[in-house]
């Protein structure tokens, strides 16, 4: 026979339930967070992240770009200078084709006079081989006895050696075609004809790099003395280990340093940020480490674009995040047609305008979350919050751009300047050493500044290795 429960079996039970409940709920929070947090990851794109247009694979959606629409036609613009192969006036050689017969009668056209001549050019490159130059050196005998010999050539040190436009060759596939060790020693040997093992190339590129002291020390001196220069960084693998890259620019100079370090004591280490004057504008991304930096700070507004496409289409924040991207595009459009003009700055009226509507969108943003304040950090908060947060607290670096026309939109000249880098890792996956990998960034420095400069890069290289680098202009 069965007995009911008694009253304080059924509070036991009840207490264990609620236990339970409780603990499901907790579960169930984290659950759902992990779950929006990986479908946020899955919506990323290029449009609304820093993630590169190749991480889309083969399900890329149709484009939709972020520029606003214009009275301007598609295509070239008016005064856009196209390119293609244009013809020499003095060919290297002319060939003669004449016909044997006529077409007509069949009858030899030998002795026929020529009534016009059609001329067409082909360009192509000469059988390539290496050219082996011998240099004798004499001893002559005096009458007094003594054996003089003829001065050896700079650069003349062995009985057989490579001259200083193969080791540029080698160096240059290394360093700015990205090219692995054994991929540019089989080129050398196939195309060029000089077999060249991996560790000579190795110790090329070495030498090479240590030429450049000089050639740092403008860059530093440069740098450090630009009004307006971005920053960015980026990691790579050293001998199989995660060090970092940081490049300092401007549009005419590029200097890249390697360091085991991402923050603030890398930079250090560079020698270049921490030594700016205050009055310096740094375009950077919202990167913590350059914001303690004592100089004038200038957000990178594509970074922030992206965030703000994000908010809107992940995030359901439409109702500000689509308006102030707008505004940014709409004062970006404005601030360049003003630096097209020679202008230094927005009319100050037509900038209160938009601080204006700046403002306008923070307090609609806020009033869309409720829930959070600004500079508020108690509670784990949603990535378009602390977006509008910074967007809120940062105005004045957000629109140095307007207020600044030399002063940038992006920090996008940053980012095209470290790509570089991710080549590299793709092609070869790493570097092997940290010298190596120090050579590499100091060599990246001087084609990269002589490609701004209008230096062709190969040209830099045959004159670095011929003892007299290429030296930058310094503004």
């Amino acid at each position: 026979m069965s007995t009911s429960p008694s009253y304080e079996d059924l509070v036991a039970e009840n207490v264990q339930l609620r236990l339970l409940v409780a603990e499901l709920q907790r579960a169930n929070k984290v659950l759902t967070e992990r779950v929006a947090e990986l479908e946020a990851r899955l919506g990323q794109s290029p449009r609304n992240s820093s993630k590169p247009p190749s991480s889309e694979g083969y399900e890329k959606p149709a484009p939709k770009s972020l520029r606003q629409k214009t009275d301007r036609p598609s295509g070239g613009q008016t005064g856009h200078k196209g390119h293609s192969l244009e013809r020499v006036t003095a060919p290297d050689e002319v060939l003669v084709h004449e016909p044997l017969v006529c077409g007509g009668c069949g009858e030899s056209l030998a002795g026929a006079p020529v009534v016009s001549t059609e001329s067409r050019q082909v360009f192509d490159l000469p059988p390539i081989k290496v050219w082996i130059t011998e240099h004798r050196i004499r001893h002559l005998r005096c009458s007094c006895g003594h054996v003089s010999m003829a001065e050896v050539p700079a650069g003349v040190g062995a009985p057989a050696q490579y001259g200083p436009r193969v080791r540029a060759l080698g160096v240059y596939l290394l360093t700015v075609q990205h090219l692995p060790l054994e991929r540019a020693a089989q080129l050398m040997g196939e195309v060029v004809g000089a077999p060249v093992s991996q560790g000579s190339l190795v110790t090329w590129q070495g030498e090479a790099a240590a030429g450049l002291d000089g050639f740092d020390e403008a860059l530093v001196r440069g740098l450090t003395a630009a009004d307006v220069l971005g920053a960015d960084e980026t990691g790579i693998r050293v001998n199989g280990k995660l060090v970092w890259v940081h490049a300092s620019r401007t549009d005419s100079l590029t200097r890249y340093t390697v360091s085991p370090k991402r923050g603030y004591a890398g930079m250090e280490d560079a020698g270049v940020l921490t030594k700016l004057a205050p009055a310096t504008v740094l375009v950077t991304d919202f990167f913590r480490p350059y914001w303690n930096l004592d100089v004038l700070h200038a957000a990178c507004c594509a970074h922030l674009s992206r965030e703000l496409v994000a908010a809107s289409e992940r995030d359901g924040q439409e109702g500000w995040a689509v308006g102030m991207e707008r505004l940014l595009a709409e004062i970006n459009r404005v601030a360049h047609r003003a630096r097209e003009i020679g202008g230094t700055a927005l009319a100050p009226d037509l900038l209160a305008k938009y601080q204006r509507r700046y403002d306008e969108f923070i307090r609609a943003g806020w009033a869309e979350n409720p829930s959070f304040s600004p500079g508020t950090h108690a509670t784990k908060r949603p990535k378009h919050v602390n977006l509008l947060d910074r967007l809120d607290g940062h105005r004045e670096e957000v629109l140095r751009f307007a207020t600044d026309l030399r002063v940038p939109f992006t920090n996008n000249g940053s980012e095209r300047d470290i790509r570089p880098l991710k080549i590299k890792m793709k092609v070869s996956g790493g570097l092997r050493s940290m010298p190596g990998a120090e050579a590499f960034c100091r060599l990246r420095s001087y084609f990269s500044t002589a490609a701004k400069q209008g230096q062709a890069a190969f040209d830099a290289m045959v004159m670095l290795h011929n003892g007299n680098p290429w030296q930058p202009a310094i503004s």
